[in-house]
């Protein structure tokens, strides 16, 4: 397998590139490669636990050559592949910022493995091999996301990661304009582009005004409030302690899941005081009228506090007829006979069902990634002279592609994972250079097995 020359600046998507989720990018310059990401994805065809992740066969031929891998935020899809590739990796230098290095710990305590972690700090270079990395700030649902600056003497590149426009985020810091302008970048061979909402319309709901459409909601309701959203949604939890200490409601959380974010959270110096938790055992025996419980299982996830709850198992509380769910969150593709069955068995026992999708006037639910309006922004800033869209079905990579050339943006590259980008000038792409597979995680063995086209 060649490796890039000092002139070459290659991209090479294993894993992320064609679908949505399992993220794991390569970037090669001067015989060198560096790693961005490694992620999970599920399998709902096959179960909806299923567990898969790229195929490391690349990754594995050129180790000795790899100079790092950097994480550019903590959700599973980006992070969740770590604890089943690290030590086949060779156990390398893993670079992140303080609170995804405290979700990655957390994930490797339970294997007791210790990896080695190095800061990576907004705004700070980071020199790693022929790679200069730049991490910068960008606004995502999750806590300190990174975009990447990637410089080398063959050219820049920007690799955007998870992102949104968003100027009231909640947690965290509004989305820098000045920062993502070409006034402020050196100038950009290319920009590697996020590209999950680029069939959607108009611009994403922002995170302050979901906070006001919960809150409209849950002022409303005379009984118990139970709201599930994605754990890792620590803004949508920092609304949600909010709007207890504002509508008098003791507020706990349900779910091993929610209790180890918001611990990493605290620790990271989020979730300030408007934040009172008490226990879920303790909250049961309130009146209604006075409780706001946080769960887990928005997806309908097996062992999840929502299924338990819907099957009478949870230990602690029963649904009551004057209960109100809200689901603050979207469903992902493959999870909606799961969650549609939740809803069911939970409306049967009386209680009342709101769902952000379903409403989407209510103002429940915000995405972490940009419509075409904030990507057209977006491209029409930056200004790079290449666009190669990423973290998308090829539906989603094709229209990202055409929203760039309606900014200007000439050139642009789309393909799948196992293609390789050249983005030197003249920029081209040649397919299936390198094999990118998958595998899937037998749990109970702690074995990896390649998963079979026809089960894709």
């Amino acid at each position: 397998m060649s490796l890039p020359s000092e002139r070459d600046l290659w991209f090479l998507p294993l894993g992320g590139c064609g679908e949505i989720g399992m993220n794991l990018n390569l970037i090669g310059h001067n015989h060198q490669w560096l790693m961005i990401d490694c992620g999970i994805t599920f399998n709902s065809d096959v179960s909806p636990t299923r567990v898969e992740l790229p195929d490391p066969q690349f990754v594995l031929s050129i180790k000795d050559a790899l100079s790092g891998i950097v994480l550019t935020h903590a959700h599973e899809d980006h992070i969740g592949a770590l604890p089943y590739l690290f030590e086949l990796l060779g156990s390398p230098t893993l670079y992140a910022t303080a609170f995804t290095a405290g979700v990655i710990r957390e994930k490797f305590r339970r294997l007791n493995i210790h990896p080695e972690i190095r800061s990576l700090e907004a705004m700070h270079e980071t020199v790693l091999g022929p790679f200069t990395i730049t991490p910068l700030p960008i606004t995502h649902s999750i806590p300190e996301t990174q975009a990447l600056l990637i410089s080398t003497p063959a050219g820049n590149l920007l690799h955007t990661a998870d992102w949104k426009i968003d100027d009231t985020p909640v947690a965290g810091t509004a989305y820098d304009h000045d920062r993502f302008n070409h006034a402020s970048l050196p100038s950009l061979n290319a920009v590697l582009c996020d590209s999950t909402n680029a069939l959607s319309p108009g611009h994403s709901k922002s995170e302050h005004q979901i906070a006001l459409g919960l809150e409209r909601l849950i002022r409303q309701c005379q009984g118990r409030v139970i709201v599930s959203c994605f754990a890792s949604n620590i803004a949508r939890l920092q609304t949600l302690g909010r709007i207890a200490s504002r509508t008098d409601r003791h507020l706990a959380l349900s779910g091993r899941a929610l209790e180890r974010m918001t611990r990493i959270a605290k620790s990271c110096g989020y979730l300030d005081r408007d934040f009172p938790l008490i226990s879920s055992r303790e909250l049961a025996y309130f009146p209604g009228r006075y409780a706001l419980f946080v769960a887990t299982g928005s997806q309908g996830e097996p062992g999840a506090t929502l299924t338990k709850l819907a099957r009478d198992q949870h230990p602690d509380f029963k649904i009551q007829p004057d209960d109100v769910f809200i689901f603050s969150s979207k469903t992902i593709p493959g999870n909606e006979v799961a969650i549609e069955q939740l809803v069911a068995q939970i409306q049967e026992q009386g209680a009342t069902v709101y769902q952000a999708e379903a409403l989407p006037d209510l103002d429940l639910h915000a995405s972490g990634h940009p419509n075409q309006e904030e990507l057209a922004h977006f491209y029409a800033s930056t200004r790079p002279k290449l666009a190669v869209p990423l973290h998308g079905e090829t539906r989603h990579l094709e229209a990202n592609a055409k929203i760039a050339q309606a900014q200007g943006i000439h050139r642009t590259l789309t393909g799948k994972n196992g293609d390789l980008f050249s983005l030197t000038e003249p920029f081209n792409v040649r397919r299936k250079w390198a094999k990118a597979g998958r595998l899937f995680v037998d749990e109970r063995a702690r074995a990896l097995h390649p998963v079979l086209a026809n089960e894709r």
